[in-house]
C-alpha cells in the first residue's frame, strides 16, 4: 500500500471480527514499532502483548464491576479485539542514557527534560503500530488506561515499577458495522487553522 494511502486510511477501529491476527502480521507491527525515533537512541520502550483469548480476557476482567466503563457503549466493541498491546515507557532508561559519557548529564536530573521524551518516543512507536496495522489490512485503536485501574493492570501483568504503561493498542480485523468514530461526527480542522507559518 502506498504511504499516503496508509496515512489517509488510518482511523481508530472500535469493533473487530472474530478473525485472528496472523503471527506474521503481529510481528511486523512490533518490529516496525521499534523503528521509531528515540532521544539519544535510548529506546526506552517495551511492549506487553496479549494475543490469546485468555490473556485478553484477563485484561478486561480488571474492569468488571466498574459502572462507568461498563456503561460505556464503545467498550463492548473494544472487547472484540483479539490482540491488545500495552506500550510501556521507561523514564529511567532516558535518565541513565543521558548520564553516559557521550551525553554527560551525570546527575540524571529530570528537570533537564523540558518534555517527557520517554512518553513521546513511545507514542511515536504507537503511531507506527497503527500505520502498520493499516498496511497489513488490519484495524487498530489506541486508548488510555483509567488512572484508578493503573495499579491493578501493573499487578495483573507483572509490569515493573520503572515502566509506565501509556495506554493500550487494540488490533484486529475491522468490523465495518462498528462505531464510525469521531471523524464521522466532527469535521477535520482546516489546515489554515492549525498551521502557522513564521508567526502564530
Amino acid at each position: 500500500m502506498e504511504f499516503q494511502d496508509v496515512v489517509r486510511r488510518r482511523r481508530m477501529v472500535r469493533r473487530y471480527t472474530a478473525d485472528p491476527v496472523a503471527p506474521t502480521q503481529l510481528d511486523r507491527i512490533l518490529s516496525n514499532a521499534v523503528r521509531a525515533p528515540s532521544a539519544g537512541f535510548s529506546q526506552g520502550w517495551s511492549f506487553l502483548v496479549l494475543d490469546t483469548p485468555e490473556q485478553v480476557a484477563r485484561y478486561w476482567d480488571i474492569f468488571t464491576g466498574d459502572a462507568e466503563w461498563e456503561a460505556d457503549g464503545w467498550l463492548r466493541g473494544m472487547r472484540t479485539a483479539p490482540v491488545l498491546i500495552l506500550p510501556c515507557s521507561s523514564k529511567a532508561a532516558y535518565l541513565s542514557r543521558y548520564a553516559e559519557p557521550d551525553k554527560g548529564w551525570t546527575d540524571q536530573d529530570e528537570a533537564r527534560w523540558p518534555m517527557p521524551f520517554w512518553h513521546m518516543d513511545t507514542a511515536m512507536a504507537v503511531l507506527l503500530m497503527l500505520q502498520t496495522a493499516v498496511d497489513e489490512g488490519l484495524g487498530a485503536c489506541y486508548f488510555g488506561i483509567p488512572p484508578n485501574h493503573d495499579a491493578q493492570v501493573r499487578e495483573t501483568f507483572g509490569i515493573p515499577p520503572d515502566w509506565d504503561p501509556i495506554g493500550v493498542v487494540s488490533v484486529g480485523h475491522p468490523d465495518t458495522g462498528g462505531a464510525q468514530g469521531s471523524p464521522r461526527r466532527r469535521a477535520r480542522i482546516p489546515m489554515e487553522q492549525v498551521v502557522h507559518r513564521g508567526h502564530w
